[in-house]
């Protein structure tokens, strides 16, 4: 029987030590999570970086030490996993100390579970380059299917307003380093087992967990905030071990639905005003507070404004007491 491929906490975990340990120049603990099979397989950036077996274990720590320091700003990171086998995608942009020149890095790894611990079995990292400087040409093709899908959405007349909600637990490589993989894995099933119940009893979908984070919607703004309000106060009376600290962001505008996903510029700002948000705090977009700033029930703290990552302009941002 075919084995379910299913998003793994486990392996963004292991991930994010992979990481940390090339950045901290650890030999150690790199080759340590290497596989020792002769079918490991590396391929850098650079011509002439791709290195395999006992090659590659034997000389990435002396390879990785020559790597100037640098600061490391991890977008997205996200793993899978299928039976004893797992993958992970990463785009981070780093800044060297050697030039102070910030450049975009997109890393892919394959993992295999080896005597029950994940093994690296595959990396590479590559660096964007436009299409127009690498191949004299734009792709379109994408761009097309993008409005296609917009279209698509106008002419079925679907409900096009959504209040998106995201939440992300607070320090969470900390916590998962902390506590070790299996046993961080089993605490974040059990908040997304929580999340999940608490945002469909309110009529709302979880469209999709997002590592350490979920990301869901409503046709009700109401019941977005009441949603966010009762996950807020379960999380904080949860008795479990471990206790877990979330955030959570809400921002209501017109989203694009294709088969059980939502993008458009309200999920972004959605997850911007998430980043904002403090340790057990629900913070919500003006547009959201607009739509029940007059029902006795909801309480805000006082309108701020604030910068949000990637978005121009001030925005102003609520606090919602809950």
């Amino acid at each position: 029987m075919n084995q379910p491929i299913r998003p793994s906490p486990e392996l963004i975990a292991v991930v994010r030590r992979w990481n940390d340990a090339v950045r901290k120049r650890d030999g150690a603990a790199l080759s340590n999570m290497l596989s020792t099979s002769e079918h490991v397989r590396y391929q850098g950036s650079a011509d002439g970086e791709f290195w395999s077996g006992s090659l590659f274990r034997k000389g990435f720590p002396d390879h990785v030490a020559e790597i100037p320091n640098y600061d490391w700003q991890e977008h997205s990171l996200e793993a899978f996993e299928c039976g004893p086998v797992g993958w992970a995608h990463c785009v981070a942009t780093l800044r060297f100390a050697s030039n102070q020149k910030a450049t975009a890095h997109r890393f892919t790894f394959i993992l295999h579970l080896e005597d029950g611990v994940w093994k690296m079995v595959h990396c590479h990292v590559s660096n964007p380059i436009a299409n127009m400087e690498k191949i004299g040409i734009e792709h379109k093709a994408l761009d097309a299917l993008i409005a296609a899908a917009r279209d698509g959405f106008r002419q079925d007349q679907r409900e096009g307003m959504a209040s998106v909600m995201f939440t992300d637990i607070v320090n969470s490589s900390a916590i998962a380093e902390k506590l070790g993989d299996r046993v961080w894995t089993e605490a974040i099933q059990k908040h997304f087992e929580l999340a999940r119940e608490t945002i469909e009893a309110q009529g709302g979908t979880l469209v999709k967990s997002l590592g350490d984070g979920t990301m869901s919607s409503f046709s009700s703004a109401r019941a977005a905030l009441m949603a966010a309000a009762e996950l807020q106060r379960r999380n904080t009376a949860n008795p479990d071990e471990p206790s877990v600290q979330i955030r959570i962001g809400i921002h209501t505008g017109d989203v694009i639905q294709t088969d059980d996903d939502f993008f458009g510029t309200v999920v972004n700002k959605a997850a911007r005003v998430a980043a904002a948000a403090a340790p057990d705090e629900v913070c919500v977009s003006d547009a959201t507070q607009l739509l029940v700033g007059g029902q006795d029930t909801l309480n805000f703290g006082p309108p701020v404004s604030m910068e949000l990552k990637g978005l121009p302009g001030a925005h102003t941002v609520y606090s919602l007491k809950w």
